[in-house]
């Protein structure tokens, strides 16, 4: 058996659940995406499960599928089952790279997958044939101890394990019926991917001050932390790729890539756009991401 390649660091929005079955520009990337991605197994932080300690979830058999949405989505979407297995092996590696960092962890042999994990996976791994390991978040934690969460888990990436931090940049539900995408929320996420691509962890850490309309894209953190999770699992030298960017009213898509293979593909438009993903998506050229 072949030694297993080293992975990137994804920082992926989830958006809304309905991104596990609809046909739109988002979608048919991370389709794409996933046919170039070959991991020996898959850690996924999600914003959908917060605990005081990074709990994660260590089990060989397949994970349950949780729906943890309200009844008002349609019925496809609780028919969804995503039956990955777990994998105890890479949980205890994933246990052991953080407590030798000196942060606390445990396992949960019993947690299944949320829609923040599911929505994604079964996007980039159809046949939910690659082991799961969902990690918690700590809304609560400033970003430079989220940036450590990711750090310890760096090394892990050259043994064949795909980190995923599953968020979104700006979420804020109480402005969700505003028909349209605002110019502040391109602002914000124009000002992440400024210092992103500059390296200023510093500005970003102390993003709620320094970032233009913080408080409105991020009313609550549950959602933005997972970014400084990825940033964290990144090594310093590598490149930070914006590989999607779209907007649902003001929901954002921007998804982040680090250390992206040569062959990944990356919508050919510009980066900048405000586009709706909400309706089904005319065909567009897939190329390699740069």
């Amino acid at each position: 058996m072949s030694a297993p390649s080293r992975q990137p660091v994804l920082f992926l929005a989830h958006g809304a659940p309905l991104t596990a079955i609809r046909d739109t520009l988002y979608t048919r990337y991370l389709d794409r995406l996933g046919e170039t991605l070959r991991p020996r197994a898959v850690l996924l932080f999600t914003a959908h499960w917060e605990s005081l300690t990074t709990t994660l979830t260590a089990r060989d058999t397949a994970h349950e599928t949780i729906h943890d949405f309200g009844p008002w989505w349609p019925e496809e979407l609780f028919a969804v089952r995503y039956p990955a297995p777990g994998s105890t092996a890479v949980a205890a590696e994933v246990l052991c790279a953080l407590r030798s960092a000196g942060l606390q962890a445990t396992t949960d042999p019993d947690r299944g997958l949320d829609h923040g994990a599911w929505t994604l996976l079964r996007r980039l791994f159809p046949a939910a044939d690659v082991p799961v390991i969902q990690a918690s978040i700590d809304p609560a934690l400033p970003p430079d101890r989220q940036f450590a969460i990711g750090a310890a888990l760096r090394d892990l990436r050259a043994h064949g394990v795909l980190i995923i931090a599953s968020g979104v940049t700006v979420h804020n539900l109480a402005l969700r019926n505003v028909p349209a995408t605002e110019p502040w929320a391109l602002e914000f996420d124009d000002w992440l991917i400024t210092n992103l691509r500059a390296g200023n962890t510093e500005a970003l850490f102390a993003y709620a001050e320094a970032a233009p309309h913080a408080a409105k894209a991020v009313p609550t953190t549950e959602h933005f932390v997972p970014l400084f999770i990825a940033l964290g699992a990144a090594d310093p030298g590598d490149v930070p790729h914006v590989v999607y960017r779209g907007y649902e009213n003001l929901l954002s898509y921007l998804s982040i890539a680090f250390d992206l293979p040569a062959n990944a593909p990356r919508l050919t438009r510009p980066e900048d756009a405000a586009t709706s993903v909400e309706a089904p998506a005319p065909v567009q050229k897939l190329v390699a991401a740069n």
